[in-house]
């Protein structure tokens, strides 16, 4: 591949990066830049146009944008101390609408197993303060409430 002449490389290169003119300060270089990109209208067409900076009265926040991109790509994350009692709950949950014995013992088998490994590996998060489920005492309360 032959090399290009000095000049014609220096034009190449100007036009895929514009520099900025000398003698003029960065401040009005950027600022023209930004009123010929809206001139040419770039910024038409931009989510949120028009509408008021959302969460603009709260305090600062270091990670608003992790947070933001959290809710935005709808991910939930919790340490496994803390994920593991929002689990607890459920099963509570589904205890109370079980149908049968056996769907209240799978459940329960089901939760011990999650709050047994969580105790014994979880390192994120505040402790464990999370026991298993006693079963014959689960199954008591439902057979009460179902009766």
């Amino acid at each position: 591949m032959p090399l290009l002449p000095g000049r014609r490389l220096r034009e190449i290169i100007h036009k895929v990066t514009e520099r900025k003119p000398k003698g003029m300060s960065f401040e009005t270089w950027i600022d023209k830049q930004i009123r010929d990109a809206e001139a040419r209208g770039e910024f038409d067409d931009l989510p949120g146009k028009g509408k008021p900076l959302p969460d603009i009265d709260k305090p600062r926040d270091e990670m608003w944008w992790v947070r933001s991109w959290l809710k935005r790509e709808n991910v939930d994350y919790l340490p496994p101390t803390m994920q593991i009692r929002k689990d607890l709950d459920a099963a509570r949950e589904r205890i109370r609408n079980a149908v049968t014995e056996a769907e209240v013992r799978a459940i329960v088998e089901d939760i011990n197993e999650k709050i047994r490994h969580v105790n014994r590996t979880a390192v994120d998060g505040p402790p464990s303060n999370v026991y298993p489920l006693h079963l014959e005492t689960v199954l008591e309360k439902w057979r009460n409430a179902v009766t």
